[in-house]
């Protein structure tokens, strides 16, 4: 029996942010078919601890200084309520929101070059070091 959303469990409502940002993505200019990075390969090496047998789930952002206002596209990832590795690539800094950790540099760029990045920005969904879901190219914010 369905039920209205009002009387289902907890954890079909904390699910909702997660739910409505792989929606806005999906529904942007983002499209998973364009994304170079193959799913289910694991990350590169990182300056952020990790764990193989971590089940929990995050978000890392790979961005460059010429992806224009990211506005719209950091405040969906935020509300997500997913932790957010970002990733600044290509020698350029360029900001992300507070508390939001950025990683910079070559080594940034060297990471970005070996998932096979062919547009910022680019939004992947990992588990475990694995890489779940990518979208890359603009974010619109509209549905």
């Amino acid at each position: 029996m369905n039920r209205p959303l009002a009387y289902r469990s907890a954890a079909h409502r904390t699910a909702a942010p997660l739910l409505t940002l792989l929606l806005i993505l999906g529904a942007g200019d983002l499209t998973p078919a364009r994304a170079l990075v193959r799913l289910g390969d694991p990350l590169p090496a990182h300056p952020w601890a990790s764990s193989q047998t971590d089940d929990e789930r995050e978000i890392v952002v790979l961005y460059s200084h010429d992806c224009g206002d990211l506005g719209e596209l950091w405040s969906a990832l935020l509300s997500s309520g997913l932790p957010i590795r970002a990733v600044n690539a290509e020698d350029v800094a360029s900001p992300a929101p507070a508390g939001v950790s950025v990683w910079h540099g070559e080594s940034a760029t060297a990471f970005a070059r070996a998932l096979k990045v062919s547009a910022y920005p680019t939004v992947l969904l990992v588990r475990g070091e694995r890489v779940l879901n990518a979208w890359e190219g603009t974010f619109s914010g509209k549905l």
